[in-house]
């Protein structure tokens, strides 16, 4: 990738993202988001939507920090402009053994070299029934100061 996340087309600035993403390398991920940018887990709403940088990044930390591994399996992309659109497996390990594979479908909207609109699409029922509920309980006593109430954006 380039030294700056602007200097990249939207497809390979999408893929570094995954990479740090994967990598759960916190500290690198805010590069990807600018103030206004947000990220929308379409299965739980509109209501529990991320914005800024600094939210996504404590969004996506407060889901997958506990993990004991997050995997990627990447199926295809599809690029159209500004838009990056993945199909891919997520792998999800936890410490107590289960595993867990979660088909997403993923949109990610690229904007003067960051991340503006990124919108997940997945079955919350398939992973909440195999969680286990060490992780449902820690999410539930979770930091939730990310939370932006999404309603009205597309």
């Amino acid at each position: 990738m380039p030294d700056t996340p602007s200097e990249a087309s939207p497809e390979v600035l999408v893929a570094a993202f995954w990479e740090t993403l994967f990598a759960r390398d916190w500290e690198r991920l805010h590069v990807f988001f600018g103030d206004d940018s947000l990220y929308w887990d379409v299965p739980a709403g509109p209501t529990l939507a991320a914005k800024g940088a600094k939210g996504i990044v404590a969004r996506a930390k407060s889901v997958l920090d506990s993990l004991a591994a997050f995997e990627n399996d990447h199926l295809r992309r599809a690029v159209e402009g500004d838009t990056v659109m993945t199909e891919h497996h997520e792998i999800w390990r936890f410490a107590s053994g289960e595993e867990i594979v979660l088909p997403c479908l993923s949109v990610q909207v690229v904007h003067d070299g960051v991340i503006t609109l990124w919108k997940d699409y997945w079955d919350m029922q398939a992973l909440m029934a195999q969680a286990p509920a060490a992780w449902r309980e820690g999410l539930a006593g979770g930091d939730f100061s990310w939370i932006f109430d999404a309603s009205g954006i597309r």
